[in-house]
């Protein structure tokens, strides 16, 4: 049932303007760049009015946004930022006739701000893909009668239905009827649960084939749903180490650049008997080779070099500074479920009675799975098919008993397929000499095929591991990472799949908040942590992680919360990108150490007089260009 606000929600953030609004910063800064493009094109070819009419207007569109925040953040934090410092500076270059150097400034420092915007809003949307999955609406039963009311108006004790195929809207207990639930919005595991009276079901789980009554046993801000959406709301709202740094750094250096500068308009003229004009002139060329354009020209061109690198790889990041923290990675954790493994079912053992013809029991067993949409029966059905047999035959009389398996009349013969208490436990377990209890050990589901009263087929299936998950951790270990496996499975099957790829260490039986819990443990322990999983369940811990990991064909959830997506669902391009990593941040500490060692020289020279603006821009913009071709070689893969 769609909700009126479910199509307000849908029509406000798809609409067009809506987007252009999104990226109206973006748009502002490139409009700033064709602009400053022009002028430089056409200087001495055009009237001057016109020419510093145009670089005005420049100033304006590309500067407007951050001049706005800038003039905000030092009005409510009484202290001046490089926001201000970058417009001054540029103020500073037009007001002594060096319009386009100024727009130059105002061009790359809007660029960075729309990036920031545009991070922000991503931040947002992941929100929004969260709550999506948990209904507006449930039906509950109150007295006999059956009315839909918003969920929060829900209250404990409440009973609501929830029919097949549909979201479970709350935390409750089982009060009437059997199913089976997928939960693996929660747990990332694949195989749905079965649930019967006064078992919990929990919010935005589905209900997959029974209808139900469920007695609510909490409110909605407390159900476990609710708590991933806050775990991720906090996660993100958490400064990083880096971040504090690069603040502090803001205010100091831009104290220290404007009290010097406005010394410098000053103190020559009554110290040394500059006469005002020189006094004048050398503080706007101190302002000018003073300003963090070099620094900032030191970071971004080699971070968006290194971004469009691993792009052109398959390693999406969605920001320079997760590209930076991964080198500093000393401990990953994986989920299971669609990261090491492929988060599907296969076939991996079939044993049938040796009297009977193989060929018909799978046509019997496809057949009656076809019927079935559970993705076990999927898996038994691709396997027949795979072997070339025919999946038409008639069946009569299909049941399904939830959580256990179906019952079918096939050419006037009873068959069952499901668990062993389903066909006959005692029977089902020592069938072939009690292979069953052999491959239970290696983590395997089994399911059971009777005919009539005997068993004559047992099918054994597993979620395998990846084919380069082996490769991926020894790679990764190699580079003294250490491994941790969290998974929501159960210890036996854990332990199975982390001996398999040869896992550090493994933790089971893990709820969304669990593995939360473990990745600030790791935190503790090892300081930078990554976090790589694909589903629902793990969106609070790769928000929680000092870097989250996705692989590409993992939930949208998953991939909005992450910084850093494996659109090829390949680990192997993990150690890839740390080596990336690693070549940037190498790069970008060259190139501050430089810019730092050119604006102090330029600083030095035009205190003793020996610099004039030209040969001030020329080594301010020199050294802009400088770091930015140095940036650049990271374009090479």
């Amino acid at each position: 049932m769609i909700t009126n606000n479910e199509v307000d929600k849908y029509f406000e953030v798809n609409h067009p303007f809506t987007q252009i609004k999104n990226h109206m910063e973006l748009i502002a800064a490139l409009f700033s760049g064709i602009l400053i493009l022009i002028t430089w094109v056409f200087d001495g070819h055009m009237n001057e009015v016109t020419w510093i009419t145009l670089n005005i207007i420049a100033f304006i569109i590309g500067g407007f946004a951050k001049a706005k925040e800038g003039m905000e953040e030092t009005i409510e934090n009484k202290e001046l930022n490089v926001e201000m410092l970058m417009i001054f500076a540029a103020i500073g270059a037009a007001s002594i006739g060096y319009w386009t150097e100024g727009a130059i400034l105002i061009f790359i420092f809007a660029i960075s701000g729309a990036l920031e915007t545009y991070t922000i809003n991503k931040s947002e949307r992941e929100i929004t893909s969260l709550m999506k999955l948990q209904p507006d609406t449930a039906l509950r039963i109150s007295n006999g009668t059956e009315e839909y009311i918003e969920v929060a108006e829900l209250n404990v004790g409440d009973h609501i239905l929830v029919k097949p195929g549909e979201r479970i809207p709350a935390d409750g207990m089982i009060y009437e009827g059997n199913t089976s639930i997928d939960e693996s919005t929660l747990t990332g595991e694949p195989f749905p649960i079965s649930k019967q009276n006064s078992n919990h079901v929990f919010a935005g789980t589905v209900n997959l084939n029974g209808s139900i009554i469920v007695e609510i046993t909490k409110a909605n801000e407390d159900s476990l749903f609710q708590k991933i959406i806050q775990l991720v709301q906090s996660a993100h709202s958490e400064k990083s180490p880096s971040q504090l740094f690069i603040d502090k750094f803001e205010n100091n250096y831009v104290k220290i650049v404007l009290a010097v500068v406005l010394l410098m308009m000053f103190l020559p003229h009554y110290l040394l008997g500059w006469s005002w004009t020189e006094t004048i002139y050398r503080a706007m060329i101190l302002l000018v080779v003073a300003s963090p354009c070099a620094l900032v020209a030191s970071i971004m061109p080699a971070t968006l070099s290194a971004i469009s690198t691993g792009a052109k790889n398959g390693v999406l990041f969605k920001g320079g500074v997760h590209l930076e923290n991964l080198s500093q990675v000393k401990a990953i954790a994986f989920d299971k479920t669609g990261t090491l493994t492929n988060g599907e079912p296969e076939v991996t053992d079939v044993y049938l009675n040796p009297t009977s013809s193989e060929n018909e029991l799978l046509s019997i067993i496809g057949s009656m799975e076809k019927q079935s949409n559970h993705p076990l029966a999927q898996a038994i059905v691709d396997y027949c098919t795979s072997k070339g047999i025919p999946c038409n035959r008639e069946v009569a009389k299909m049941e399904d008993t939830s959580g256990q398996g179906i019952s079918a009349t096939v050419d006037g013969t009873n068959w069952k397929i499901g668990k062993d208490a389903f066909v006959g436990e005692k029977e089902a377990r020592s069938f072939h000499n009690g292979i069953a209890n052999q491959l239970s050990k290696q983590a395997k589901t089994l399911v059971f095929i009777a005919k009539e009263t005997e068993i004559v087929g047992l099918i054994a299936l597993k979620d395998s591991l990846r084919k380069d998950t082996i490769e991926a951790i020894k790679t990764i270990q190699q580079a003294g990472i250490y491994t941790i496996m969290l998974t929501g499975d159960n210890k036996t099957t854990a332990n199975t799949i982390s001996e398999e790829a040869h896992i550090d260490e493994v933790i089971a039986n893990c709820m969304p908040e669990d593995k939360v819990n473990q990745i600030k443990h790791l935190r503790e322990k090892y300081k930078n942590v990554a976090m790589i999983g694909d589903g629902i369940n793990d969106a609070p811990a790769l928000a929680t992680a000092n870097v989250g990991i996705a692989m590409g064909g993992g939930t949208d959830v998953a991939l909005e919360t992450a910084d850093i997506v494996l659109m090829k669902n390949d680990l192997l391009k993990v150690a890839k990108a740390i080596a990336l990593s690693n070549r940037m941040n190498k790069i970008i500490k060259q190139n501050i150490i430089f810019s730092i060692i050119v604006i102090l020289a330029l600083i030095a020279t035009n205190f003793s007089q020996a610099l004039d603006l030209p040969l001030g821009v020329i080594g301010h913009e020199g050294s802009t260009i400088l770091v930015i071709l140095n940036g650049l070689r990271l374009l090479k893969s």
